[in-house]
């Protein structure tokens, strides 16, 4: 899991182009929108899309369900990985 976490963490900084935070800054837990790492809803969207590419894990546009998906790296890696094809 942690390894996987390490992953979208990664994912993350390519997707968002956060070239000044490394892996390591991105605490797991932290929340990815608003005071955590600052992400809006149009990154949500990239971020999804990348995912999906990644690890063929599908999310909702706009659910609850999918906003609990995207509450933290934590939370991320453990749809991932209850869902991911490959």
């Amino acid at each position: 899991m942690l390894a996987l976490e390490a992953e979208i963490k990664e994912l993350i900084i390519t997707t968002m182009s956060l070239e000044d935070i490394a892996a390591d800054d991105i605490d797991a837990e932290a929340p990815l929108f608003n005071e955590g790492l600052g992400l809006d809803s149009i990154d949500a969207l990239e971020l999804g899309l990348a995912l999906q590419k990644r690890y063929g894990v599908t999310l909702a546009a706009d659910s609850e369900e999918t906003r609990q998906h995207f509450a933290s790296v934590r939370a991320l890696s453990a749809f991932v990985a209850a869902n991911r094809k490959q």
